[in-house]
């Protein structure tokens, strides 16, 4: 990250802008950096100014203490300010989720995109969302911030074979640097179920999209964010999954944003 804007709690925020024309942030999920999502930005930049960031307690944006997922909202507020006042969002995961709750907030967003909002209606419900809230809030509070991964990896359903093989990578160390972040976006992901009555409110466009190959609940919670926004649209894509292909994503999302 090249450049930094200032939060409203003085927080600052890391992020890079490259490409010209209307502004489009993308936001980051669980586990993620602005390094995450900025594969994307080769794809729109000939047609958008694209801004990567790395969310609060995270990359080489700073953090200050009390939480608050306002004050994410805040940071996406901060942003658009500093790229001249409007914007559009993209949001992957507990990042759509992030985006969606910015444009229900008011800020100046043009359009809001999402691809697989990780809602649990069609999966495990709020049961599992709860024990996972009480397991994890339990290994941040003990700082067993390897057991805190783990729990969030089996969350999203990787075998403990491969959770164990995960461990021993030496990508684990930066997992671990950045799993107080994991209570952040499960903040952001409220009680795991599609919070229809806050989508009802957002009055500008919505694009959810899912992988044609993900797990049908992830596909039936991407459908629910779209029936649930009054202008949202549900798109699938042949062929991916949620660890989805930026240059199949890229053509869909200028579309959206071009309209």
């Amino acid at each position: 990250m090249d450049k930094q804007t200032i939060s409203r709690d003085g927080t600052p925020i890391a992020y890079r802008r490259t490409g010209q024309g209307p502004t489009v942030v993308l936001v980051s999920g669980a586990m993620s950096t602005g390094a995450t999502v900025a594969p994307l930005a080769p794809h729109l930049v000939d047609r958008f100014s694209v801004i990567a960031y790395d969310r609060r307690g995270r990359g080489e944006s700073g953090d200050t203490a009390p939480y608050a997922v306002a004050r994410e909202v805040e940071d996406i507020g901060a942003l658009i300010e500093a790229a001249g006042g409007d914007a559009a969002l993209y949001g992957i995961s507990s990042g759509g989720a992030l985006a969606l709750e910015a444009a229900a907030s008011g800020l100046p967003v043009r359009q809001v995109a999402v691809y697989e909002t990780p809602f649990a209606d069609f999966g495990g419900g709020a049961e599992e969302r709860a024990e996972y809230t009480a397991n994890l809030t339990e290994a941040l509070a003990q700082g067993r911030r390897g057991d805190a991964v783990e729990l969030f990896l089996r969350l999203t359903g990787l075998a403990e074979n491969m959770i164990a093989g995960a461990r021993q990578s030496p990508l684990w160390a930066g997992m671990e640097a950045i799993a107080p972040s994991l209570a952040y976006d499960n903040a952001v992901m409220g009680d795991g179920l599609v919070p229809r009555d806050r989508l009802g409110s957002i009055t500008v466009p919505v694009l959810a999209v899912a992988g044609g190959l993900s797990p049908r609940w992830l596909r039936e919670a991407t459908k629910a964010v779209a029936q649930a926004a009054p202008t949202g649209t549900y798109r699938a894509l042949d062929g991916q999954t949620h660890m989805v292909d930026p240059s199949a994503l890229a053509p869909v999302l200028a579309e959206f944003f071009t309209t």
